[in-house]
């Protein structure tokens, strides 16, 4: 006798993502899926060429206190005019009550045109009610916070301002001579200089005002002459020795793991560190390689390397092939390995020289890492700057500066923000046309994967 058992057939609850009913392919729904770890990436590679682009587009410095941050609109300094109008009207009336003649009625044309740009002023109750409060703040000894420091003025303003303080200025230099009121006249001068004129903060956006300046800048000229020169050198020294050195440590014999370890010393290095090395050894009294090459009359003297234009760029960039030189090898060995080693045994079958493996497998084998290690020591030295800077410091006579030297004098040794990080995005446009070549030249394979 067969007993039933009632059997549960479980429904199939499986629902595939709605990217799949959609028609997303595999690999799609994974792009989407490392969207926003993409976007976070761009967002924050972009950032400081965003940044730098910006603030190529004024006239910013950090030593002008007019111009050390950046203004879209006129400005008046508040503190500085509550500061000393009440003063320089003082002065003015005191002055005006002692004078006669001609010189009475200029100081008195002076005073009417100081009352008419305060009276221009106040007439915005905004702007009388900051002035009260930063007057009240300076009465009381208290300091006079960010928020009230500047104001906001309309620029006809602004502008009539700077004209009424020219014109007072012409005045004043007429009667700067006259007896018994030559320092109160001095004194008028100046604090209206500092208490109109310098009070007022005009906006230093200039466009692209700094690119057009550089255009015409033969030091930026000069300065990517030498990066240049430094770039395709370096490079091309480090692509044939890197090139021979892979090819030597891919060979199998007794002691190769140590001679690898060994040839990473130079790159392992700090820059700065290998730097101040090889300005040791430059040295024209102290330094053995100077020496050397002054023995084998490579150099006419010692002092060669270090004090003169052709000299310096050969000093920089063999330090930058000495110690890059492993790094290329070291693509390029990643490379070799790639290899199978059996296209080299049907060649030898086939009667293959090595010149001919090395022409007909290897290198178009290579190519793709050749590709991505010729584009990264290419950017690497277009950007060079701690070499240098530490070995000569873009000189002597800026025969070694490059762009990247030359932005950082322009930023840090002028404090002029605006100029430098117009060389800073002048770089990366360099850097992006350089990339771009390399594509288009050497062909795009390892990106079509």
């Amino acid at each position: 006798m067969q007993v039933k058992k009632d059997v549960k057939v479980q429904k199939n609850t499986y629902k595939p993502p709605k990217g799949l009913k959609k028609g997303l392919s595999e690999s799609q729904l994974a792009y989407a899926l490392i969207a926003p770890a993409l976007i976070m990436i761009l967002v924050m590679a972009l950032f400081p060429v965003v940044r730098s682009f910006w603030l190529s587009l004024f006239d910013l410095r950090l030593n002008h206190p007019t111009k050390s941050k950046v203004y879209l609109s006129h400005r008046l300094n508040m503190e500085r005019y509550a500061g000393d109008y009440p003063y320089l009207e003082q002065i003015i009336k005191e002055a005006a009550d002692e004078a006669q003649g001609d010189v009475k009625i200029e100081l008195v044309s002076v005073r009417d045109k100081i009352l008419h740009i305060n009276t221009t002023l106040m007439s915005d109750q905004g702007i009388k009610k900051q002035y009260d409060q930063v007057s009240d703040l300076q009465m009381r000894m208290k300091p006079v916070g960010e928020t009230l420091q500047y104001v906001s003025i309309d620029g006809d303003t602004a502008k009539s301002m700077i004209q009424i303080a020219k014109e007072v200025d012409e005045q004043l230099h007429k009667i700067k001579d006259t007896p018994g009121l030559k320092q109160i006249v001095k004194e008028i001068r100046d604090i209206t200089k500092d208490a109109v004129a310098g009070a007022i903060i005009v906006p230093n956006f200039v466009g692209l005002g700094n690119y057009a300046h550089y255009l015409k800048d033969a030091r930026l000229a000069a300065a990517l002459g030498n990066t240049f020169l430094f770039t395709i050198c370096s490079v091309s020294f480090e692509l044939v020795l890197g090139l021979l050195v892979a090819l030597s440590i891919n060979r199998s014999f007794k002691g190769r793991g140590l001679v690898r370890a060994a040839i990473l010393v130079p790159w392992a290095i700090p820059t700065v560190v290998s730097s101040l090395m090889w300005q040791f050894m430059y040295d024209g009294q102290t330094g053995i390689v100077a020496h050397i090459f002054a023995w084998l009359r490579l150099i006419p003297d010692s002092g060669y390397l270090l004090t003169t234009r052709t000299g310096a760029m050969f000093s920089v960039i063999l330090a930058d092939v000495w110690k890059t030189t492993p790094y290329m090898a070291l693509l390029l060995l990643a490379g070799l390995q790639t290899i199978d080693a059996s296209l080299y045994e049907a060649a030898n079958v086939d009667g293959g020289t090595k010149w001919q493996q090395f022409w007909s497998i290897t290198l178009p084998l290579l190519k793709s890492t050749m590709l991505v290690a010729l584009l990264f020591r290419t950017l690497d030295a277009f950007r060079i700057f701690d070499l240098i800077f530490v070995l000569t410091g873009g000189g002597p006579a800026n025969s070694t500066e490059t762009v990247s030297v030359y932005a950082y004098k322009m930023m840090f040794n002028q404090m002029d923000f605006g100029k430098g990080s117009t060389l800073s995005f002048i770089v990366f446009i360099c850097i992006a046309l350089i990339s771009i070549g390399y594509i288009k030249i050497l062909g795009a394979d390892v990106l079509k994967d």
